[in-house]
């Protein structure tokens, strides 16, 4: 990096935390820090629910996955639109009308204390883990392609979000969720238009689309009922929906944001604005790893785009035996140049190759199993090194190919959508420790500044958990798929509370705390199952069936066993 990518780097992110700092400083009570004092317009709403979902790991993730896998992963988002309207009609008005803090309170209104601290903790375990993934996840790959160290990058994150949070809460995420948009989008721009500016002169943008449609890039539906794969029509309408559904109507970090409105008709307009807008970005943000994957069709690449293995193999027995496979790879990769350049001269004269586009696909195959081989080596140099470098691609790009000044751009970027999402979770985790329970279970009454103190540590707290998290993570297959196993093995669960407690109004507690436990421990165990016994099931459908298993568990509980039970908490519908 040179002084003028830091200088970029270095002013953007301070701007952000200082700006967020003043701007927000000196709230009253507790309803000014959870809620913003509900003055937030809609299209705040908007920006900073886009934002807490698009972290660190989605910029440098997707793009990833796009090179290798091609577009099916937005499928992945289907369901979102549905999923927002659902949280507009219903939700958002239930919450209103019931003045909660936080989305739990709603749940001891309908049923108990007990399935409101239940649906409480499985929010702090899961968000708990994944606020620190939003820290590892830019730390590591900064660390591993910047040399870094990884453990003062986790700190330098997790502190510079934990500071204008503690200060401003909610007020102080929201306005600094719009600066960080703008910054990640203009970057995302930039980039985009940087990378179809650098093909080859006689490229048109859709020339690139048919080199990538030759290679299985530009499969964006798959209508098959094939369970075992990950991304496909159903299993994003079914199980995306019910994660959206979950996510965006029970996760505090996410209720938190529309809460704060200035009404419900904000709250649904900031709702419906990322309904609109959220499955066009992803999109766009896939479209972009394809094109990076384009544009390596015409220039070096590595055999593996982590650096740290290119280290392992360097020192180990294996190096003269690697370095073949560099060499094997530095011929494909002009063969493929030649063969592309020839595809993209027909293409211009209106004619699709076939027998062009057949060599492309056999040329590429070739470059995988040079790929795989080249990570078996590496496993064998060092079994604990992870082989999968999908998030290192869109990375290496920015490193060895963008210009001076936008290379600090971008890792404002990535930094910054990283400290968006840990200030929602943070802001999140202190609000349902203080409010769901701490203050829930407190014997005693305390005064307004009380739990504004006690929020505001729990925001330090659950900042330095986060920390020490990312700095004891480790690397999984792909970081944008684990934060969203994560999320599935708990929300279906939580999901199903709410959707009998809007729905099912017959159903009371009882049968609802119950159904509730069975239902995870059953997720538990069947995610247990396809781990160990290697059963292929996509993770999303882990919501629909943790969903529908708490709904149909609770209707039975209560026509067999509890179908005389009363309730003492009447909620406003």
């Amino acid at each position: 990096m040179q002084l003028f990518d830091w200088i970029v780097l270095i002013v953007t992110l301070l701007f952000i935390v200082g700006y967020g700092s003043w701007k927000t400083k000196g709230s009253k009570n507790v309803e000014d820090f959870i809620l913003g004092n509900n003055e937030t317009p809609w299209y705040t709403v908007g920006l900073s629910v886009m934002a807490t979902q698009a972290s660190a790991i989605t910029f440098l993730s997707t793009p990833g996955q796009a090179y290798h896998d091609g577009m099916g992963f937005v499928q992945f988002y289907f369901g979102l639109p549905i999923a927002m309207i659902v949280i507009c009609v219903t939700f958002i008005p239930l919450y209103h009308k019931n003045k909660v803090f936080t989305a739990y309170e709603f749940l001891e209104k309908r049923f108990d204390v007990k399935t409101r601290s239940l649906a409480a903790i499985l929010f702090l375990v899961q968000r708990g883990l994944g606020t620190g993934l939003t820290i590892y996840a830019p730390a590591i790959i900064l660390s591993a392609l910047l040399g870094w160290n990884l453990t003062i990058m986790n700190v330098i994150i997790g502190v510079l979000v934990i500071i204008y949070t503690f200060s401003g809460g909610t007020k102080a995420v929201n306005v600094t969720q719009k600066q960080q948009m703008f910054v990640i989008m203009s970057g995302m721009f930039i980039t985009f238009f940087l990378i179809l500016h650098y093909l080859p002169n006689d490229m048109t943008f859709t020339s690139a689309l048919h080199i990538a449609g030759a290679n299985d890039k530009m499969n964006i539906v798959d209508f098959s009922f094939n369970p075992e794969e990950k991304y496909t029509f159903w299993s994003g309408i079914t199980g995306g929906f019910f994660l959206a559904l979950a996510y965006f109507g029970t996760d505090q970090s996410q209720v938190g944001r529309y809460l704060s409105g200035k009404s419900v008709a904000e709250s649904q307009m900031g709702l419906i604005m990322n309904g609109l807008l959220k499955v066009p970005m992803q999109f766009f943000i896939l479209l972009t790893g394809v094109m990076v994957f384009v544009f390596f069709q015409f220039n070096p690449v590595p055999l593996n785009f982590n650096p740290n293995n290119k280290i392992v193999i360097e020192k180990s027995a294996y190096k003269e035996e690697y370095h073949t496979l560099e060499k094997k790879l530095v011929k494909l990769s002009e063969d493929k140049k030649v063969i592309n350049l020839l595809y993209i001269d027909q293409l211009n004269q209106d004619y699709d190759n076939p027998i062009l586009r057949k060599e492309l696909v056999a040329l590429s195959n070739k470059e995988k199993d040079l790929r795989d081989r080249a990570k078996e080596i590496i496993s064998r140099a060092d079994s604990n090194s992870e082989t999968n470098d999908k998030d290192y691609v869109f990375f290496h790009f920015i490193l060895h190919y963008l210009p001076k000044g936008l290379i600090g751009l971008l890792l404002a970027v990535i930094i910054s959508a990283a400290m968006s999402s840990t200030a929602s979770g943070l802001n999140a985790l202190a609000s349902t420790t203080a409010i769901d329970i701490y203050k829930r279970n407190l014997k005693t009454e305390k005064s307004e500044k009380h739990y504004l103190n006690a929020t505001k540590f729990f925001t330090l707290f659950w900042g330095i958990v986060a920390i020490l998290f990312a700095c004891v993570g480790t690397l999984f297959e792909n970081l944008i798929q684990l934060v969203n196993i994560i999320g599935s093995i708990f929300y279906g669960t939580v999901l199903g509370i709410f959707l009998v407690g809007f729905y099912l109004k017959k159903v009371k507690a009882m049968p609802m705390f119950y159904s509730a436990i069975i239902s995870q421990i059953t997720i538990f165990v069947i995610y247990y199952f396809m781990i160990y016994t290697q059963e292929k099931l996509g993770y999303l459908w882990l919501n629909f069936i943790g969903a529908i298993l708490t709904i149909i568990l609770a209707l039975l509980f209560q026509l067999l066993f509890f179908e005389k039970e009363k309730t003492n908490n009447p909620i406003k519908y």
